[in-house]
């Protein structure tokens, strides 16, 4: 399942966790990190989590028992077979994701990095698409992109003799295609088919919110019936094991694999729910209404001086100026705070300040995602607000967008 990462909290964005999987709008920012850093196809970085090395482990040790009853004459070199299977399919995964970043950058979507993890894949993509189409094709390519992968290992297995390495590799890798589209194609948040069902959806009703409330309940749906259903299926022979071979061994790991399954797909379309009652109360976060008032001071002025200036005012900050007034810093609310009262007459004002860059001016009427877009790309703490004339409005604190944030996460849509 894959999610593209659409993060928009101050600071810094997605990702899928499943076999391929959809563009996920809605992640929380994570760092530059992830894992290790493998390339970067197209300019966008791809990473190995950590938990990628637990999985291929398992991989290796589940299809290296499956060869042992091929192909026993292997013996332990099956093992060296498993483990090349395990990076086949992911490489696999990788090109499904690669589907997902090729399609958002022709949309020009960013894509912050693809992460390989313990279930699949997750293409981070930075912004939602502004249509349904978009999103339905954003959603599509990957599963189909693993659709063709499974038809060219089918057509390589008819060039090659059944029951040797190469054909058992090339059976399991059209296989484990095939169940990577198909799993991804069910109809559910955080799946791809989940977010072809919101685009469909947001089509029919123009609104993308109904698509996204549509397509999480029906993915919530979905995790159930993985949770109940998947451990059934085993039991009655569905899966093509006769009901007397399933032993307490595939029961147990049946119902493993089931519960996992079914809380990333929960969890995923929560988080899908989340973030679109965030997209909601966007526009409500305008920097004009989270500015606090400001006073200016030059540098050499002491600090319970402009403290005292500000309380006056009525002001919550100071800006520094130069004798022109032009503003060339902005004194640090926890550097104030850490500065014991009896020395704040001894202590310029200077000396607290950040230098003011140009990427810490934000227009007053900025609002919503660029509002966000603008303090992620420039991390501060503080930020100076400037009218569109360039006259001081005041001072943006990073916090209060933090608390102004969450608090639009926890509204209910109406």
């Amino acid at each position: 399942m894959d999610e593209s990462g659409d993060s928009k909290r101050p600071q810094s964005g997605a990702g899928d966790e499943g076999p391929g999987a959809a563009p996920d709008s809605g992640r929380s920012p994570r760092g530059p990190g992830g894992g290790l850093l493998m390339g970067r196809p197209f300019g966008v970085p791809v990473y190995v989590a950590p938990s990628w090395f637990l999985v291929a482990a398992l991989i290796t040790w589940v299809f290296g028992g499956q060869l042992d009853r091929v192909l026993p004459e292997l013996g332990a070199a099956r093992y060296l077979v498993s483990l090349f299977f395990a990076v086949a399919f992911y490489a696999s995964v990788l090109v499904h994701e690669l589907a997902h970043t090729v399609a958002a950058l022709r949309f020009k979507l960013p894509v912050r990095r693809i992460q390989l993890q313990f279930f699949g894949g997750v293409s981070e993509i930075e912004k939602e698409t502004e249509t349904p189409g978009r999103e339905f094709v954003l959603a599509f390519v990957g599963p189909l992109l693993s659709l063709v992968l499974s038809g060219l290992f089918y057509v390589g297995m008819q060039a090659v003799e059944p029951g040797t390495v190469p054909g058992v590799l090339l059976a399991g890798l059209m296989i484990s295609n095939l169940i990577v589209a198909g799993f991804n194609l069910l109809p559910g948040l955080p799946l791809d088919g989940g977010r072809m069902l919101r685009a469909v959806v947001w089509k029919i009703t123009g609104k993308p919110m109904s698509g996204t409330v549509a397509a999480a309940w029906v993915g919530r749906a979905l995790a159930v019936t993985v949770l109940i259903g998947l451990p059934l299926l085993t039991q009655t022979g569905a899966l093509g094991n006769a009901p007397e071979e399933v032993d307490g061994m595939d029961t147990v790991t049946d119902a493993l694999l089931a519960a996992i399954l079914a809380a990333i797909i929960w969890t995923g379309a929560g988080n899908s729910l989340r973030m679109a009652r965030l997209r909601e109360h966007l526009p409500e976060l305008r920097a004009r209404n989270l500015t606090r008032r400001a006073v200016p001071v030059e540098s050499a002025t002491p600090l319970s001086e402009a403290l005292r200036r500000a309380n006056e005012a009525g002001a919550r900050a100071l800006v520094v100026v130069d004798g022109q007034g032009d503003p060339t810093g902005l004194v640090r609310e926890a550097a104030i705070v850490g500065v014991p009262e009896h020395r704040r007459p001894w202590v310029a004002v200077s000396g607290l300040a950040q230098d003011l860059t140009e990427g810490m001016r934000v227009p007053a009427e900025l609002a919503g995602e660029p509002l966000l877009d603008m303090l992620r790309a420039t991390p501060a703490t503080e930020y100076l607000v400037v009218e569109e004339t360039g006259e001081i409005y005041g001072v943006l604190s990073a916090a209060d967008v933090e608390k102004a944030f969450v608090a639009a996460m926890a509204r209910p849509t109406p």
